[in-house]
């Protein structure tokens, strides 16, 4: 899932959630939120997001294209 990336990106990254959340203008209770798959993104968060972490929008998506295609 989506939620799954977006941790793996921020602990790439090597901030907290705090961090990330700051630097995206959320809280904290948001990013757990999508990191446990309990709320999605909205297109303009996810650019947000991805901008603050320094990837791609499109290869976040593209990593969870082949498992939600099943």
């Amino acid at each position: 899932m989506l939620g799954d990336e977006i941790r793996k990106e921020r602990l790439r990254a090597k901030l907290t959630q705090e961090q990330l959340a700051a630097r995206a203008g959320v809280s904290r209770n948001y990013v757990s939120l999508l990191e446990l798959n309990e709320k999605s993104p909205t297109v303009k968060m996810l650019f947000r997001l991805c901008g603050v972490l320094r990837v791609r929008p499109s290869s976040l998506v593209a990593r969870v294209e082949p498992r939600e295609s099943r």
